[in-house]
């Protein structure tokens, strides 16, 4: 019961985070970093990404800048971009490394002391992507709301608020560190190896749930 309850705990961890790992694609490429509506022009809304700025009209539908110079960009912009691509290519190798410790997977059965250990570096390499993905959007949420409430600013001007893909960067640094979170408390309740392989082998499940 106790190696069933594993098995399932590992594949919700598994899944959790390669849900946080496409939300933090998705969060990457978004263009709605910030949002931009003017009181003055309310059939007009801008959006602002990592990539690109855009220009919403009611009327003339939706056109799209590319950003020229990476180094003409703010700061918050500049890291995010690292960070961002960190945390994509960090979730990828937590999910593959994740992947080849599952005990319900058949490759090398006998080596469980492997598994274990690459559920743990799994975990780690998800918790870290999880991390790269809530640094960035957390700063550039932080740098929205203080030039929000910025003082010395005419209160008729119009101000950038939260865009959309900020709260999914934070659904997807929650996912990727639950996910690791799980998939380590799996590894370290687990079983030790039996001394004879073949029992041991004969006892796992033997396809995933």
């Amino acid at each position: 019961m106790a190696l069933g309850f594993g098995v399932i705990m590992q594949f919700v961890g598994l899944l959790l985070s390669l849900l946080g790992w496409v939300f933090s694609i998705i969060t990457t490429y978004l263009p709605h970093w910030k949002n931009l509506n003017l009181e003055l022009n309310e059939m007009e809304t801008w959006t602002l990404g990592l990539w690109q700025t855009c220009v919403v009209q009611e009327e003339g539908g939706r056109q799209c800048k590319t950003f020229d110079s990476f180094l003409a960009l703010p700061a918050e912009l500049r890291i995010s971009r690292i960070l961002m691509f960190l945390s994509n290519g960090l979730g990828f190798l937590g999910l593959l490394v994740s992947g080849f410790g599952l005990d319900c997977l058949r490759v090398g059965e006998s080596q469980q002391a492997l598994k274990k250990r690459l559920l743990i570096l799994g975990s780690i390499l998800l918790w870290t992507a999880g991390i790269s993905v809530l640094a960035p959007v957390s700063w550039v949420a932080h740098m929205t709301v203080q030039a929000f409430w910025d003082e010395t600013l005419p209160e008729i001007m119009p101000r950038w608020e939260f865009g959309d893909a900020l709260f999914l960067g934070w659904f997807a640094g929650f996912f990727l560190l639950l996910g690791g979170c799980l998939l380590n408390c799996a590894a370290c309740s687990s079983r030790p190896p039996l001394v004879s392989g073949h029992y041991a082998a004969a006892e796992m499940p033997t396809q995933c749930p």
